[in-house]
């Protein structure tokens, strides 16, 4: 409410003067004497004409100089009622016949003094500036008014709980300040607005929306902003103080017990945005930013992501109908997907069908589906994705720019700043703190406490900067040098698992330490393989691609051990099959023969394409004979056995595994041991499905206890695998003659071994096996625990390794 002029001008020079003091009401009610409610009426212009004795303490506490203090005497004097005067006695007190607590109304029948002087007549006070008073008249509905709200608005439905419980206090002890952040295309606008809409019926004072400028060159000041504010709240132009300090203890003086919803859109940094928040009061202030300002103090935060498949389908739904959607659910759920679950691209997507009433579904989804052109499509209108990155880009610094370009060369669906730091030639610390940065400007997400990640569309935006702002050359060499480091890390980690390695010459960067050496741990060295796969994958396929065959072949022969702990990964018949087209692309036969033997196994003991495995096997065997190399004879006839006996053609499997262990005898090292006891554990294996049990059980205890004995004299992780592998086919033994309790002692003594190593794929297989042989003795309840284990285990179908025979 603007007030008239010579209305309620003693409150606002009052709130004025107090503001520019330092002083809270609390600090000027204990200096002056007054009491708080009273020194708060007078602010609000309840009380207009307050006693000259009460405008003296003020004038006093507040420090005013003769004309600041004349000033108020004379704004009080004109809001007194017309009907009283004031008689200054001898002395400057006031006339005792009107005491200063008797109500305004009240004095109105006070009568003068009988015989008093009439005091000359006070000049006119000057006109008093347009001011809205505290707690009066929302603000004028024009001034930053709300815009509208999307009547297709959707989901958010425990964001904007969140937001109601945290705004349902009337009398807050602390304003309300919510800080909504989150990476560009999130809706973040939209869902303020929307927020502030909703709750315009709890606050009747006002609802306000002023965009910041966030992404615009040159953001507003918080000056303007603040002048903007005041004007919005019923300030004329005249009344606004110049300065920042100024208009922000006046903003905060007139929000103090107001309940309205102030919207700051699209903020820049915490320096812009302090000065437009309120000190106290019940107003609820809802910032929104890209940036998550993690320096403005004492704010609640709301980080939105994107929207979950379901809450996508039910917005595009609402923007192109859902006969349309319904129509076509699997291609709405597709084109879902390829906007990335991004509410600004899913809104493009729906407004181009909208725009489109003939299109089908699919169409676009068909024309989104290429990557070169997605970023193009997702523009309609006014509307636009790649924009709304282009903003963000191109305010960061140079060094934040390249770090982001470079994040497009990963391939994972995150990485960390190790892996990163390689393709953006930084060092790792540095890569972090970019990358920390960047989480900070909303264009990278963290994925885990060590992991980052891209949202697909910033991928694709980030990989159109990198091809416009960098050579072709510096890319590829990027790429290379990213990919040699990757592929000497996957060796050096995958050497650890290697019972003949030794740890000399594998440095590991960065550690001061070889990956290769004991005192690495195995579960760390195991665990990189897993997290990194997708990047040294990709780095062995731009090998063999570039002809690079000695870095493909030395890789995959690092890590044929490590394959045995994750057979569920398929992924090993693509890394053996690339080692297998670079040993004959390099001519190398020997290494030919050994990289056909793993892509055998790999047919057999992952994919379960035994006749394939067969076959891969026969020509394993048939260059490791032309070469006369007995220990790749050896496992060539051990692969076959294993591929014959799935089969079930279990005579020819047996002969096999006799011929594989003849080879073996031939050779004097610990994998060819390793291959006579996988052999000794095949053969038993076809006596049990030959129907000799008995027999399978004393050739398997044999081979236990040579198993046993090389965990004694090596405790590697391999020996453990081997005996855990031997304990559980003893279990199977043993159940094939019904006698289970024996049977539980041997899974149970495989399960030891398999904790040892941790927990690889294969013990699934042994804790199934366990929990029926617990319940063919009666024991249920054990066997339930039991067989819970095995499905959270579960990551595999029982399969086994390549020291399966």
């Amino acid at each position: 409410m603007t007030v008239a002029s010579g209305t309620g001008e003693f409150g606002y020079l009052l709130a004025g003067h107090r503001v520019a003091a330092g002083l809270t009401q609390e600090d000027l009610a204990a200096t002056a004497g007054v009491s708080l409610r009273a020194l708060g009426d007078m602010e609000r212009g309840r009380t207009r004409g307050p006693q000259r004795r009460t405008v003296q303490a003020l004038a006093a506490a507040l420090g005013l100089d003769g004309p600041q203090t004349a000033a108020l005497e004379r704004a009080a004097q004109f809001g007194r009622p017309r009907g009283v005067r004031q008689v200054p006695p001898q002395g400057g007190a006031v006339h005792p016949a009107v005491p200063e607590a008797v109500p305004e109304a009240a004095l109105e029948a006070v009568p003068e003094t009988a015989g008093s002087p009439k005091p000359p007549a006070a000049p006119a006070p000057p006109a008093a500036p347009a001011f809205p008073v505290p707690g009066g008249d929302p603000a004028p509905p024009g001034a930053l008014a709300l815009p509208r709200d999307l009547a297709d608005f959707t989901a958010r439905e425990q964001a904007l709980a969140e937001l109601a419980a945290l705004t349902a206090d009337r009398h807050p002890v602390h304003p309300r300040v919510v800080l909504i952040s989150g990476q560009p295309g999130l809706g973040k606008t939209a869902f303020a607005l929307h927020a502030a809409h909703s709750l315009a019926q709890d606050f009747p004072d006002g609802q306000l929306s002023l965009d910041l400028g966030g992404t615009a060159a040159t953001p507003l000041p918080a000056r303007e902003a603040l002048g903007q504010v005041l004007r919005a709240l019923g300030v004329e132009d005249s009344a606004v103080p110049a300065g920042t300090e100024e208009r922000a203890g006046l903003f905060r003086a007139l929000v103090r017990e107001r309940r309205l919803v102030l919207v700051l859109d699209n903020a820049v940094d915490e320096s812009q945005v302090r000065p437009l928040l309120p000190g106290s009061g019940p107003a609820v202030t809802i910032v929104t930013s890209r940036h998550v300002l993690s320096g403005l103090e004492a704010v609640h935060r709301l980080r939105l992501d994107v929207l979950s498949p379901v809450e996508a389908a039910a917005l595009l739904a609402r923007i192109a109908g859902p006969e349309r959607v319904e129509a076509a659910p699997d291609a709405a759920a597709e084109l879902a997907r390829l906007c990335g679950y991004l509410p600004l691209a899913l809104r493009i997507a729906g407004q181009r069908l909208v725009a489109r009433p003939q299109q089908p579904v699919a169409q676009l989804v068909r024309q989104l589906a290429a990557e070169e052109n997605r970023l193009d499509l997702l523009e309609t209108g006014d509307l636009a994705v790649r924009p709304a990155f282009e903003l963000s880009y191109r305010r960061l610094p140079a060094e934040s720019q390249r770090v982001l370009r470079r994040c497009a060369l990963t391939v994972g669906q995150d990485f960390t700043a190790a892996v990163l730091a390689r393709y953006a030639g930084l060092s790792a610390t540095r890569t972090e703190l970019v990358l920390e940065q960047l989480v900070d400007a909303g264009l990278v997400q963290p994925a885990t406490p060590e992991r980052y990640r891209l949202h697909d569309l910033v991928r694709l935006y980030a990989g159109e900067r990198l091809a416009a702002d960098e050579t072709a050359e510096a890319v590829a060499g990027a790429r290379t040098e990213a990919g040699s480091w990757l592929l000497r890390e996957a060796a050096a980690r995958g050497l650890r698992f290697d019972p003949d390695h030794t740890a000399a010459g594998h440095e590991e960067a960065g550690h001061g330490r070889t990956a290769g050496d004991p005192s690495v741990p195995l579960t760390e060295a195991a665990r990189w393989l897993e997290e990194e796969y997708p990047e040294w994958l990709a780095a062995l396929y731009r090998a063999q691609r570039e002809g690079r065959h000695r870095e493909v072949i030395d890789t995959a022969e690092a890590m044929h051990w490590f394959s045995d702990r994750l057979l569920s990964w398929d992924l090993w018949a693509e890394v053996f099959q690339l080692s297998v087209d670079s040993a004959r692309a390099s001519g190398d036969r020997r290494a030919e023969a050994v990289h056909v033997n793993y892509l055998a196994w790999t047919y057999v003991t992952c994919l379960h394409r035994y006749q394939r495995g067969v076959e891969l096997a026969g020509e394993g065997l048939e260059l490791a004979l032309s070469l006369g190399d007995h220990e790749q004879q050896g496992w060539a006839l051990t692969y076959l056995g294993s591929g014959l006996r799935h089969l079930q053609r279990y005579r020819e499997a047996s002969d096999s595994y006799q011929r594989a262990a003849d080879a073996f005898a031939e050779v004097d090292n610990r994998a060819a041991l390793i291959g006579r006891l996988v052999t000794l554990r095949g053969a038993a294996t076809c006596l049990r499905h030959l129907g000799r049990a008995e027999e399978a059980v004393d050739s398997r205890r044999r081979a236990l206890a040579g198993a046993l004995e090389l965990v004694e004299r090596w405790s590697s992780p391999l020996m453990h695998l081997l005996a855990a592998m031997t304990a559980h086919e003893l279990g199977q033994d043993r159940a094939a003659l019904k006698r289970w309790s024996a049977a539980e002692k041997a899974y149970r003594q495989a399960l030891v071994h398999y904790e040892a190593i941790g927990r690889p794929d294969s013990m699934t297989k042994t804790l199934t096996e366990l929990g029926t042989a617990l319940i063919e003795q009666g024991r249920a309840d054990e066997a339930r625990e039991i067989l819970t284990e095995a499905l959270t285990d579960l990551s595999a179908d029982g399969r086994r390794g390549r020291l399966s025979p």
